[in-house]
């Protein structure tokens, strides 16, 4: 048991036995040793990572001296094991309560923001997750671009499913250790349209923070839509202590709505930490092979910095480009492939910057902006 209690489910990251799924150990002697078979429950019967708990278990319980063979019996948990599951998770919480939203919370969450869509806040996000992963964080990730999912392709879980547990979902784990929901991975088919208003936009973002068991994060990221809608202003009302990162590219047209998704997000009382300026120029290949700088600005220049200092203007605070990333085919591929470029081409100059992004993300503090000081008046004057 002392050594099955180093093996975390999966989805949940939390010990099998404090969630109750070793239901037993039997030790039987074998030639030259003991054959060890454990009887574990998995919380959904098809449980999508049931062969990672099978290996995850043999590995753990083999490793014992002694142990010659090791057995993994796999069962599902009955109605009332998993309604124990669920109060376990709960913590006694009330129901439809966003964690992040908590005054003790002390996950830093951070809205990746445009004016306009097509300037790959989406690679942006998904990058910055893996980055921030790779650097030993426990990140979770929202895909709130409700009409325009792409996170779960980019991360290569197109087609996962998330387990439920009562009336709690599993976020889908990834390779790279980032945890991860999408309303993608709640329609029924891969190819159904989203026809959604605002109302069940709202309903969407809520679901995908409180109906979620998201565990102790350090860094939650939220994949915004384009523009200034709907769920911009849910996301301000539901997490007032979200930090926003304005994502945009060098041209004209890009740079002055994106300091739109700037203003939208002062007015909702939240503090905007960064400009990123995507597509920032393009390495030319020629004089890159024979050791030389020279960048062409396909999409002109100076786009992140004007956004940067009109919103350091008009907000009275320092907003600094956090980084400029260059054009890269191998970051568009990657993201076509599910094998994002932190990942997949680690020395590439388009990675070396999102890492860098990364990490001065990761050394802010967590902000007091929003948040609820639990003070009570104990009279009145």
């Amino acid at each position: 048991m002392a050594a099955l209690s180093k093996v975390d489910d999966p989805e949940i990251k939390r010990p099998i036995t404090e969630l109750g799924m070793v239901e037993g150990v039997d030790i039987a002697a074998g030639d030259g040793g003991s054959v060890v078979t454990v009887k574990a429950l998995l919380t959904v019967a098809g449980c999508p990572l049931k062969d990672t708990i099978n290996r995850d278990v043999s590995a753990a319980v083999a490793a014992l001296p002694g142990v010659t063979r090791v057995e993994v019996e796999l069962g599902v948990m009955s109605a009332e094991q998993r309604s124990g599951l669920h109060e376990t998770l709960r913590g006694g919480q009330a129901q439809r309560e966003i964690p992040f939203a908590q005054p003790g919370s002390l996950t830093k969450v951070f809205a990746i923001a445009s004016g306009k869509g097509g300037v790959g806040k989406s690679s942006v996000t998904v990058n910055l997750a893996l980055a921030l992963a790779a650097a030993g964080r426990k990140v979770g990730l929202v895909d709130a671009d409700i009409y325009g999912h792409s996170v779960p392709a980019m991360l290569g879980v197109a087609d996962s499913r998330p387990t439920q547990v009562e009336d709690l979902i599993m976020p889908v784990p990834t390779p790279s250790g980032v945890s991860v929901i999408s309303i993608g991975m709640l329609k029924p088919r891969r190819d159904q349209v989203v026809a959604w208003r605002g109302p069940m936009l709202d309903r969407a973002l809520v679901q995908m923070l409180a109906d979620v068991y998201w565990g102790d994060l350090d860094v939650l990221l939220l994949d915004l839509p384009p523009g200034t809608g709907d769920v911009a202003i849910s996301m301000g009302q539901h997490l007032p202590g979200a930090e926003v990162v304005v994502v945009t590219t060098p041209q004209e047209a890009a740079a002055e709505v994106a300091e739109r998704a700037g203003t939208m997000a002062s007015m909702m009382h939240q503090r905007v930490v960064g400009v990123i300026e995507n597509m920032s120029y393009l390495p030319c290949p020629h004089c890159t092979a024979e050791g030389k700088d020279h960048r062409l600005e396909v999409f002109g220049s100076g786009g992140g910095d004007r956004v940067a200092e009109t919103l350091s203007q008009r907000f009275g605070y320092d907003v600094p480009v956090l980084g400029r990333i260059p054009l890269d085919i191998a970051l568009r591929e990657g993201g076509d492939a599910g094998k994002p470029i932190v990942d997949a081409d680690p020395t590439a100059p388009a990675a070396a910057a999102l890492r860098s992004i990364a990490d001065r993300l990761d050394g802010r503090g967590r902000g007091l902006a929003g948040m609820q000081l639990g003070l009570t008046p104990t009279s009145k004057f």
